[in-house]
């Protein structure tokens, strides 16, 4: 099997804007955290991050994405198995919650390059028995395999990303090509499962909940909440000026620098610059899901798609959380907020659909 690159496919709006959003991420993060000693050189930190990020990138986009068809299988059962290692020897970081591993020296969250990892797999199951899917031991399977690592992240506990690996494999699956009473039954488990579940919750968990239904019972669990809403409303359509937002720089703002970077965003350059934000994430979005629109193979198209999907939950999410519309999760905005796992995972994810783009013409056989 063999292709001459053309360049001329790379999808270069799709580049340029990813590069633009983690410039600017790079400039909020130094906004949020230049005024607080520990902190001020995450924004050096976060530029070293874009820099192996943007270095990943460009080699998974030379890396022809078909080869990863025979990686996935090793690679998912080395998942599981990084997991399984979170669960028995995990590093919490003071958290509460067992999510790093302590590899000499340097702390690694596998569940950030795991949503990497966890769209191949899916991808290449899902594409591999794209004729069978319509029998429900192939669906069982999919789901048998999803929820595996799905339960173990649970177990960390980090309720914020095994809802993101649930919405990306449901995803998938669901594009699939899957009958309506599939999707019927599906929905049905599901509901049915939901008593289950909430019986399930810990801790943080739980308070988190509390918080968003009942903020006034629990001032000091909503405090940020709250000053992330403050922090919105103050800004109005032009904002106080990059580097001057009161709950930023005199620090009412927790994790400003992670979580809450789109509070900061909109107190220091408004509605207007919170917006133009909003519309190159989901200019993102839209190129990838255009990207799966032209995969000349099943495999392919699922890899941008399951891309797409994890960009844009994580955007909903992250914002938001910000306004108070859902539950404190944990999830990163993409590209903006500052954390390397996370950074580097969502470029490498990038290079994947670029190398999908740059393959969508006719495939030669020699």
């Amino acid at each position: 099997m063999n292709q001459r690159l053309n360049w001329r496919d790379v999808d270069w709006l799709l580049l340029l804007v990813v590069l633009i959003l983690v410039a600017f991420g790079i400039t909020m993060v130094y906004s949020a955290t230049f005024t607080t000693e520990d902190l001020s050189d995450y924004w050096l930190r976060q530029l070293v991050f874009a820099l192996i990020g943007l270095t990943g990138l460009v080699i998974m986009a030379l890396f022809d994405y078909r080869h990863l068809e025979l990686l996935a299988p090793p690679s998912f059962i080395l998942f599981v198995m990084l997991l399984v290692a979170v669960f028995l020897f995990g590093d919490t970081q003071g958290t509460g919650s067992q999510r790093w591993l302590n590899i000499g020296g340097t702390l690694v969250q596998p569940t950030e390059a795991g949503k990497f990892l966890m769209i191949v797999f899916m991808a290449w199951y899902l594409s591999w028995f794209q004729d069978r899917m319509h029998r429900l031991p192939y669906l069982i399977g999919a789901l048998a395999l999803l929820l595996g690592p799905l339960a173990l992240i649970y177990l960390q506990p980090d309720l914020g990303m095994a809802v993101t690996y649930a919405f990306i494999g449901g995803m998938l699956i669901l594009v699939s090509g899957i009958r309506y009473w599939q999707l019927f039954m599906l929905t049905g488990s599901a509901l049915a499962t939901v008593p289950f579940f909430l019986g399930t919750l810990q801790g943080y968990m739980l308070e988190r909940l509390d918080v968003f239904f009942n903020p006034e019972a629990n001032q000091d669990a909503a405090f940020n909440i709250n000053q992330a809403l403050i922090a919105i409303g103050a800004g109005g359509w032009m904002g106080r000026g990059w580097a001057h937002g009161s709950q930023n720089q005199l620090h009412f703002l927790r994790v400003r620098h992670t979580d809450f970077i789109f509070s900061v965003i909109s107190e220091e350059l408004g509605w207007i610059g919170a917006m133009l934000a909003l519309m190159l994430l989901f200019f993102v979005v839209w190129r990838l899901l255009r990207i799966a629109d032209m995969a000349r193979d099943h495999f392919g198209r699922l890899l941008a798609v399951g891309v797409a999907g994890l960009v844009f939950f994580q955007i909903v999410v992250n914002v938001g959380m910000n306004l108070s519309l859902v539950p404190v999760t944990g999830l990163t905005l993409p590209f903006i907020s500052y954390g390397g796992s996370s950074l580097v995972s969502m470029m490498l994810a990038i290079g994947l659909a670029q190398s999908v783009a740059m393959r969508h013409r006719k495939i030669e056989f020699q």
